[in-house]
């Protein structure tokens, strides 16, 4: 009898430690944030088990801000194939004749999330070293892989339309839409003014300055400036006012411009006329325009982008919001209600089963996406299992190292794969992290609350816990 008594106790101690609370550590940091464990869930289980050790609130609905591309980019993997690229194309109807183009230039896109300038560049590369030098009629740009709204899918996320983070995703993305400014003050004389370098410089674009150069702290420099775009005919004018402590010396910031067809033609126009090509279609007007590649046309040159394993990493190392929301896009059939089923088909075809799921855009750069604790460390156990587990865990920040995490738990004794999510009101991470015995663990820690911000101390708290 004092057997089987003991053998329940046993067995109810098991029962009781696999819904163990939150380790004391992360419940004292969640208390001195003023975040209540209402608004928190995590989830903590042994990568490859079925059951977690610790989980509160698992099965809540949250907004999970950035740890939804863990969805997107396992998605991506397991329907293209790490192997998958995206083609950019040029194409014409006719022959170019001793190196004249007496027609219109097509330039096809599929997508492409990581078309740099410098890629763009080699394209026109290409192109020349093919013998052709001018086109006489016009840019005619190819964008049917995605099928968006006028608007491009929805309104600007806050009131910063021209952050990168806000810029929106075409089948023709150039460079993310966004010019690269570098700001230094310079000595002129008795006076100090700042000077301000634009790569690229679209050749329809012209940078106003009207920046006063103060003394005092650096500090948050950043958001001290303000930047406007206004149309002057076939020109636009970017307009850049407020303050630069000369304290900062030489900053960098990233500035999303123009719509997409106005910035490819830009960029396009700066980098033929740098490898000695003319373009004469804007004699006739404007110099571009949306059209399909005709069944006719012949492909004048073409580039293909780093496989979906490469892409991946920079889309969850990195974050990058447009980045997810092309891929997500490429999933379906160019349409977001064509993405969002072919998600949740193949994840009903994995056996995963999430009714609280909401997409919008993939990439959690959102206010409607939902998702639970419980959902995401399924996905992310079912992924532990997958061939394709190394590519994608290799595409996670690696905490104290790279993304964004690199300035996160540098003393962290074992390897942690973290993906972070911050938006105002939501702290999240989710990934895979390392004890010092050799086990790998699932974590999954969400916060939706005003003070989410302040819960940075919990979520590291928990991931000492587990790697110690």
């Amino acid at each position: 009898m004092k057997a089987i008594l003991f053998a329940l106790a046993c067995l109810s101690f098991i029962a009781t430690s696999a819904h163990a609370g939150l380790p004391s550590a992360v419940e004292q940091q969640l208390k001195l944030a003023a975040i209540p464990q209402s608004d928190v869930s995590v989830i903590v289980q042994e990568a490859g088990a079925k059951r977690p050790v610790v989980q509160l609130n698992p099965d809540a609905s949250r907004s999970p801000a950035s740890i939804m591309k863990l969805v997107t980019t396992d998605a991506g993997l397991e329907l293209l194939g790490p192997a998958y690229t995206w083609q950019t194309t040029a194409y014409a109807r006719t022959a170019p004749v001793d190196g004249v183009l007496y027609g219109d230039l097509y330039l096809k896109g599929s997508g492409d999330p990581r078309l740099t300038f410098e890629q763009f560049w080699l394209l026109l590369r290409q192109l020349r070293a093919n013998g052709l030098r001018e086109i006489k009629g016009r840019l005619l740009l190819d964008r049917s892989a995605f099928n968006l709204p006028a608007n491009n899918g929805d309104a600007p996320f806050d009131d910063q339309p021209m952050r990168p983070y806000n810029v929106k995703p075409d089948a023709l993305l150039l460079n993310w839409k966004s010019i690269r400014l570098q700001l230094s003050v310079a000595n002129d004389n008795a006076n100090q003014k700042l000077e301000i370098q634009a790569e690229p410089l679209p050749a329809n674009l012209n940078i106003v300055s009207q920046i006063a150069v103060i003394d005092g702290d650096c500090g948050e420099w950043h958001d001290r400036l303000r930047t406007d775009i206004s149309p002057r005919g076939d020109r636009f004018t970017l307009l850049i006012t407020g303050s630069y402590p000369k304290s900062c010396g030489t900053q960098t910031m990233s500035v999303g411009v123009l719509d997409h067809p106005q910035y490819v033609y830009g960029v396009f126009r700066q980098l033929w006329e740098e490898l000695g090509g003319r373009i004469d279609g804007a004699n006739a007007g404007s110099g571009y325009g949306d059209a399909r590649v005709p069944p006719d046309a012949m492909q004048l040159g073409n580039i293909e982008s780093a496989p979906l394993a490469v892409i991946i990493r920079d889309i969850n190392k990195f974050s990058n919001n447009v980045m997810a929301r092309q891929l997500f896009l490429t999933l379906g059939d160019g349409t977001p209600a064509g993405s969002v089923n072919a998600v949740k088909n193949w994840l009903s075809s994995k056996g995963l089963n999430f009714p609280e799921l909401v997409l919008e855009n993939g990439s959690g750069l959102s206010r409607t996406e939902r998702i639970s604790a419980q959902s995401l460390a399924s996905l992310l156990n079912n992924a532990w299992q997958s061939p394709l587990m190394p590519e994608f865990v290799a595409s996670l920040p690696l905490t104290g190292v790279d993304g964004t995490m690199k300035k996160r738990l540098k003393d962290l004794p074992t390897a942690g794969h973290i993906k972070t999510g911050t938006l105002d009101g939501v702290k999240s991470m989710a990934g895979y992290v390392r004890d010092k015995k050799g086990k790998w663990w699932i974590v999954v820690f969400i916060i939706n609350h005003p003070n989410a911000s302040a819960g940075q101390a919990a979520q590291d708290a928990l991931l000492n816990w587990i790697a110690r």
